[in-house]
């Protein structure tokens, strides 16, 4: 038992040393109120801090827990980072009042676990900042977002359908707080897409900005997150049970997990 302990102790130092470098940068992007990180993602001084910030920190993170991941784990977190990126993507084209950019990330927490959900997240808003500024600050919302939906799954709401809608709720619900000051403060509440239209809305009838980002994130994150969370349900559920094995033992239980 010694033995195992002191093998663990490190892991848990790195990734709290990932998640508290992830807090620092988000702190820092809300207090400094970098300019400009719409028009130039890879030139401009706080995208950069940004991007180092949460790139140690993703990084830190997945070092930490990578002996939990099994091969299949490394296959699909690549292909729930290419999900979240396209169909992130296309929402934005067609201006939707919604985002759907983490079915990705709530999949790979859902089969793996809240870590392996945390640094999908991170790292697909990470590398979607390279060419597009506006997810890059929000990183920090999308590694929370899969850490919620790992912990939910480990409690066995992923086992029942109407508890999936409640906990898409509720982790749109966080989102949505710590999204609105990056979109406020950053974006000034206009980030690209269909909700822009909700912040424009909320400050007609004479919300600040911070109180418009922040009503416009509790009306669309939580109806985001909860479509996002039952997708993932169906998409498990219509998935063989020796698939969903391979994935199980890095943090979910099979009996975790819909049938």
């Amino acid at each position: 038992m010694r033995y195992g302990a002191s093998q663990s102790r490190p892991q848990w130092l790195l990734v709290g040393a990932g998640l508290a470098v992830v807090a620092a940068t988000y702190l820092l992007l809300v207090l400094s109120r970098p300019s400009g990180l719409d028009q130039s993602p890879t030139a401009n001084t706080g995208a950069l801090i940004a991007l180092a910030g949460y790139l140690i920190g993703a990084g830190l993170i997945i070092w930490g827990v990578a002996r939990q991941f099994t091969t299949s784990t490394y296959a699909l977190i690549p292909l729930a980072i290419a999900i979240n990126i396209v169909i992130g993507e296309i929402v934005t084209l067609l201006k939707l009042p919604l985002y759907l950019d983490s079915i990705g990330t709530v999949l790979v927490g859902v089969l793996v676990g809240p870590w392996a959900g945390a640094a999908t997240g991170g790292l697909a808003n990470i590398i979607w900042g390279l060419f597009r500024a506006v997810p890059l600050p929000f990183a920090v919302v999308a590694i929370v977002i899969g850490l919620l939906a790992g912990l939910f799954a480990r409690l066995g709401w992923f086992k029942r359908i109407y508890l999936v809608p409640i906990a898409g709720l509720l982790t749109g619900l966080v989102a949505a707080l710590l999204s609105a000051p990056l979109s406020a403060f950053i974006f000034g509440g206009v980030t690209g897409g269909g909700t822009d239209a909700l912040v424009a809305a909320f400050r007609a009838y004479g919300a600040t900005l911070l109180q418009a980002s922040t009503f416009q994130g509790l009306a669309a994150d939580p109806l985001d997150k909860l479509i996002s969370f039952v997708i993932v349900y169906f998409i498990v559920v219509a998935l063989p049970p020796r698939v969903r094995s391979r994935f199980s033992q890095s943090g979910t239980t099979a009996s975790q997990l819909p049938r």
